[in-house]
C-alpha cells in the first residue's frame, strides 16, 4: 500500500495537465451521444465540489474547494488502477458554472448545480460520488457523514462508504439522507454526497489538508464503492 501511495502522489503532478491526446485512448470506454460526439464512459463520475470564485468552506485560510479537488484526483487515480473506470468533472481550480452557457438565470450557484448534473446525462457514467467538507460554527464537530438519495441504490451505495470511512476516522456515524440537497434530488444514477471531515475542527482540517491522509480518505471512499460493485454485481 506504501509504494502505491507513493507511486499516485508522484503521478498527480502530470496526471491532470492539458496534455496531448492519449494515443491509446481509442481503447478507452467511449459513448456516442445523438449529435455524434463521442463522449467518455465509465463507472464513476467524481464530483469535485465548488471550485474557482466558488471557494466553499474556510478556516485559517483553508478553503474547502481544495481540498475536495486534491482528494478527488487521489480517488480517481486508485479507482482507474483498481479497474474501476472514473471520470473527474474538474481537473483544475475553476468553476463548472464558467462551462454552462444554457442554463438562463443570474445565479452562478444555479448554473454550478445544474452542469454538474448536465454532465450525469452527457457521460454515461453508473454512480456519482460528489465530494466536500462539513462545517459548523461548533469546532468540536468532527467525522464523515455520507448522504443520499431515498432509492435503495443510492443508501447501500452510501452505507458502503460511510463504513470505510468510520473506519478509517475511527468514527460510528450513520449515513444519511439529503432530502434537500439539488444534485440527490435531480440526477437519476445512483448519488451520494461525501462530507469527508468538519473543515472547521482543528484534528480533521489537518487531516483533510495533509497528502498522505488525503490517500487514505481516498482509499477508504474506494474501498467502499468496491464494496457496493460486489454485493450488486
Amino acid at each position: 500500500m506504501l509504494q502505491l501511495a507513493a507511486a499516485l502522489l508522484m503521478l498527480l503532478p502530470i496526471s491532470f495537465a492539458n496534455a496531448a491526446p492519449d494515443p491509446d485512448a481509442a481503447d478507452e470506454p467511449q459513448s456516442e451521444n445523438d449529435s455524434g460526439w463521442t463522449m467518455p464512459s465509465a463507472n464513476v463520475l467524481i464530483d469535485a465540489g465548488h471550485g474557482g470564485i466558488d471557494g466553499g468552506a474556510s478556516a485559517d485560510s483553508v478553503l474547502e474547494k481544495d481540498i475536495n479537488l486534491a482528494v478527488a484526483q487521489k480517488l480517481y487515480l486508485l479507482l482507474n488502477s483498481q479497474g474501476i473506470s472514473a471520470v473527474l468533472n474538474r481537473t483544475g481550480d475553476y468553476a463548472l458554472s464558467d462551462d454552462n452557457r444554457w442554463h438562463i438565470t443570474r445565479s452562478r450557484h444555479r448554473r454550478d448545480l445544474s452542469q454538474r448534473r448536465q454532465l450525469t446525462e452527457e457521460i454515461d457514467t453508473q454512480l456519482l460520488v460528489s465530494l466536500h467538507v462539513n462545517a459548523t460554527k461548533n469546532r468540536s464537530k468532527s467525522g464523515p457523514l455520507v448522504l443520499h438519495q431515498e432509492s435503495g441504490e443510492s443508501a447501500l451505495l452510501a452505507f458502503c462508504i460511510q463504513d470505510a470511512l468510520n473506519r478509517q476516522q475511527e468514527t460510528t456515524y450513520y449515513p444519511r439522507e439529503g432530502k434537500p440537497f439539488y444534485l440527490l434530488r435531480r440526477v437519476d444514477q445512483p448519488a451520494v454526497i461525501v462530507e469527508m471531515g468538519f473543515i472547521s475542527n482543528d484534528g480533521d482540517r489537518a487531516m483533510l489538508t495533509d497528502p498522505r491522509q488525503q490517500l487514505q480518505i481516498a482509499n477508504a471512499i474506494a474501498s467502499g464503492i468496491r464494496q457496493y460493485k460486489w454485493i450488486t454485481r
